[in-house]
């Protein structure tokens, strides 16, 4: 428990040393606003110059652009389950709103919440005005059909590797406070 403390402690002195909490706040709530653009930006025009089902290659056999359209979840699960999506994005995005509040001292946790928020917020704006997701992003890893993704995807994906790595590097700075702290007073 010491260990947390002392955690908690220096990640305040580092949010006071930057300027505030505003300061950290904004980088967070600006990356998930940049996905939010990007993502919605990037459907707008697939939406706009393709057809549902055209398909423009990039990287012949490896990647294209393909117009797609999901009703549900990740690889098409849960289809045309409007409600209970959001239902469960609303709670998310209030969670992730809370954690990076909390978490604001440390950057890599709340950079992936940040990735995390705006790709749930990019998604969530497709089921509440379009009732299904734009996706395009096709890869074909050897002869593997990846499933079509798109930028909110992607920014969720990449978010929550980052948010694994910064639950081991705490874990770890934990033990070795922890540790040293054992050591100290004997």
């Amino acid at each position: 428990m010491e260990g947390y403390a002392t955690i908690f402690m220096r990640s305040q002195d580092i949010i006071s040393r930057q300027g505030g909490v505003c300061k950290v706040l904004r980088l967070y709530y600006g990356i998930a606003l940049a996905i939010i653009l990007v993502d919605q930006v990037t459907k707008w025009m697939i939406v706009k110059y393709m057809e549902y089902g055209e398909s423009i290659p990039v990287i012949e056999n490896i990647f294209y652009i393909t117009s797609h359209r999901n009703r549900g979840a990740a690889w098409g699960i849960l289809q045309g389950q409007m409600w209970f999506f959001y239902i469960v994005t609303a709670v998310v995005i209030v969670g992730i709103i809370y954690y990076i509040k909390k978490y604001a001292g440390d950057k890599l946790t709340g950079v992936s919440l940040g990735l995390i928020l705006g790709g749930a917020v990019g998604n969530f704006i497709d089921r509440l005005f379009r009732q299904e997701v734009v996706d395009f992003f096709h890869v074909y890893i050897f002869s593997y059909s990846f499933p079509v993704f798109n930028v909110a995807d992607a920014s969720l994906c990449v978010g929550v590797v980052l948010l694994i790595i910064a639950m081991f590097m705490e874990e770890r700075r934990a033990k070795e406070l922890t540790n040293g702290q054992s050591k100290d007073q004997n």
